[in-house]
């Protein structure tokens, strides 16, 4: 695609002249009405886009002007022995930064113990912030693309996925997914290009709702963080719950990214439900924990959830003690490839993994196989994706996964228990669990 191919709202002279001006208003940019040209040139501030709440349609809808920009910008040719540059876009900073950090050190570490060479070429990293901001995410997804990123790794955050769907669905740049689970990324967005190394919100709810039940509960109250991870991860487990007779008392949501639950505790503790089930992840999740312990209600509501103790057990302190959790990890897990990858990784980093760790590890493992199957050769899409998709992690931390149709992980889930500040593996609940998929066109 060329700058002439561009018609609309402004001239086929180059873009960033015909740019210039900028101004586009609020109204025009939430109705659709604004070309991804007009969108290019920065007239709608953060602060436009986030007046009055983004929806999820919204950000999808909008990110679209910047997917026109990325794709029309001159396409980066390499030289045979040019580096691969692969794009990152994951937290530095806010109460999700720490999960960057761990799926990045994970993913260097695969990558370093191949050589340090994806195919036979160096790398070189091209890493953006996402701040944990929606409205950020096109703009900083397509500033990578533009950049020659055929490869993109991110994000955590599912709202950032959203707005990165937009930009490179249907393109032929490489998006690996190393945390977010919004279901559109391998439902009704899902693509040849798109590829996620992690779960789905969905998926990793479901098996702690039909564990429960089978548990004999038969009332619980959820509570989770009101965007895509949350709602989406309550739908999950109250799906499973109810497949065996379960009933949700009370759903509760609190606002992103609210950190502080006092207010919270006195209608928890009203509820006439038998357990709690919630989703906070980082440090969010070591402030609920902490505050749901001091106001004395595990003894009569018992606390189950997911991610609410996956790197957060040292600041949780007595507090997550004996809390149990569903997840594709444990960190005991009695396989020789978890064993081996626990001591590499505390040699590289001086710290222990977590499954932030895992999955930025497993997305380093994909890009070498897949790298390595067509001879560094990235740029053959159609023989790139195929060989992604052959990926089967038999030697992964968390027990051998490999991709559904959707291009989602079919994985085992596992009850894990806090003790001694670890996550520590007390049996298998769920087996090759997939993710629905609905909408996906692969399927």
């Amino acid at each position: 695609m060329n700058y002439d191919s561009l018609k609309g709202s402004v001239s086929s002279k180059p873009v960033r002249q015909a740019f210039s001006s900028g101004g586009v208003s609020r109204q025009a940019f939430l109705s659709g009405g604004v070309s991804r040209q007009a969108f290019l040139s920065g007239g709608v501030s953060r602060q436009a886009f986030l007046s009055g709440g983004v929806s999820r349609r919204r950000i999808l809808k909008t990110g679209a002007a910047f997917a026109g920009a990325a794709l029309a910008a001159p396409y980066v040719r390499r030289a045979e022995a040019a580096r691969l540059k692969v794009g990152v876009l994951l937290p530095n900073s806010g109460v999700l930064a720490f999960l960057g950090t761990k799926i990045t050190q994970g993913m260097e570490l695969a990558i370093n113990q191949s050589g340090g060479l994806l195919g036979g070429r160096e790398v070189e990293w091209i890493r953006l912030d996402s701040e944990t901001d929606p409205a950020k995410a096109p703009e900083r997804t397509a500033r990578l693309v533009r950049r020659g990123c055929d490869i993109v790794v991110g994000p955590v955050h599912s709202g950032v996925l959203l707005g990165m769907l937009r930009v490179l669905g249907g393109t032929n740049t490489t998006l690996l997914i190393p945390n977010a689970g919004a279901g559109a990324a391998t439902g009704e967005h899902c693509g040849e290009n798109i590829f996620r190394t992690s779960f789905s919100n969905w998926q990793a709810a479901w098996p702690m709702g039909r564990f429960l039940a089978q548990r004999g509960l038969r009332r619980v109250t959820t509570m989770s963080w009101n965007y895509a991870a949350g709602t989406e991860s309550v739908q999950g487990f109250t799906e499973g719950f109810a497949s065996l007779g379960g009933e949700i008392s009370e759903g509760i949501l609190a606002p992103y990214p609210a950190a502080d639950f006092h207010s919270y505790m006195t209608k928890l503790a009203a509820s006439d439900a038998e357990a709690i089930y919630a989703f906070f992840s980082g440090a969010s999740a070591v402030q609920f924990v902490k505050q749901y312990h001091e106001a004395g209600l595990r003894d009569r509501l018992p606390l189950y959830g997911v991610f609410l103790t996956e790197g957060t057990l040292e600041a949780q302190g007595v507090a997550a003690e004996g809390l149990e959790t569903t997840m594709h990890y444990a960190d005991d897990l009695p396989f020789e490839a978890n064993r081996a990858f626990r001591s590499a990784y505390r040699e590289a980093y001086g710290v222990d993994p977590d499954v932030f760790s895992v999955q930025g590890y497993d997305t380093g493992a994909l890009l070498v196989h897949a790298a390595q199957a067509v001879g560094g050769d990235t740029d053959d899409k159609p023989a790139f994706h195929a060989a992604l998709r052959s990926f089967r992690g038999v030697s992964s931390p968390r027990g051998a996964w490999h991709f559904s149709r959707a291009q989602n992980p079919v994985q085992d889930f596992y009850l894990r228990r806090a003790a001694g500040g670890q996550n520590r593996y007390i049996e298998t609940i769920a087996q090759d669990v997939t993710d629905p998929a609905q909408g996906c066109t692969l399927v």
